[in-house]
């Protein structure tokens, strides 16, 4: 069946002094646990994974007291959502942006959503034209939601892998997919991606975007994701006689 053809892209963004700062921040923190001389309770891997990913993302999700990087991974997408969105006025083309981390919560703490929405809006894109996926908290809503994306009504619509992954049908008008960060399985990638290389899209091409941020958790985490899908790969084909593989997660860590 006819899918668009992806072009995929990543997008490599210089990390500001104050991340370079708080990842070297990391490694001690890494050390320490490694030694002992931190309590599980107090910090451990995962805690340290966590900051990783935050610091990979936007410093303010650490600190909303920092600045706004102006080359940071967030605002380079944002300059790209609105080329593309300025190129696709004429046929109503639509966007999907996935962020895993700092979804919105509506109590006035900072998160990426609400930012990247503030920034669209600045930048002349109407407000109506951009939604979360967390403002449809029903089964109607979502529908209702995924049909104004189908007709180019909402051209940005912004949510996560578990609200957004699976069972969105919005492909008819999608023309490029953001990834602001990386998935923890090589599946939550493939059903990102499943959104827009999909049968019923009218774009013969689509875009796909990865924002890495050089020098921090990042790349880290597609190594990691690579190094898992290699795993399933050699349990999924018969070529190669493993009967047996270890879950990479616990080494990664």
């Amino acid at each position: 069946l006819p899918v668009p053809e992806a072009k995929f892209e990543t997008v490599v963004a210089k990390p500001s002094e104050i991340q370079k700062e708080m990842v070297q921040e990391l490694s001690k923190r890494a050390a320490e646990i490694h030694s002992g001389a931190v309590d599980a309770s107090v910090d451990n891997m995962l805690c340290v994974t966590n900051d990783g990913r935050k610091i990979g993302l936007d410093v303010r999700l650490m600190n909303p007291m920092l600045p706004d990087d102006p080359n940071s991974k967030l605002n380079v997408c944002v300059q790209n959502v609105l080329k593309i969105w300025e190129e696709g006025k004429d046929q109503k083309l639509t966007q999907l942006l996935f962020c895993d981390l700092s979804t919105p919560k509506n109590d006035g703490t900072f998160n990426v959503y609400d930012d990247i929405k503030a920034k669209l809006i600045a930048a002349g894109v109407p407000e109506k034209e951009i939604a979360f996926i967390h403002d449809a908290d029903s089964e109607a809503k979502k529908k209702e939601l995924f049909a104004k994306v189908r007709t180019g009504q909402v051209r940005v619509l912004m949510g996560s892998t578990q609200k957004m992954g699976a069972g969105t049908n919005c492909q008819d008008r999608l023309v490029a997919l953001h990834h602001l960060d990386v998935g923890w399985r090589p599946s939550d990638m493939t059903q990102r991606n499943g959104r827009i290389i999909r049968q019923g899209n009218q774009n013969k091409e689509v875009q796909i975007y990865q924002y890495v941020t050089e020098g921090t958790f990042d790349a880290y985490l597609y190594q990691t994701l690579e190094n898992k899908q290699k795993f399933i790969s050699q349990i999924m084909t018969s070529k190669s006689p493993v009967r047996s593989c270890d879950d990479v997660d616990e080494t990664a860590l």
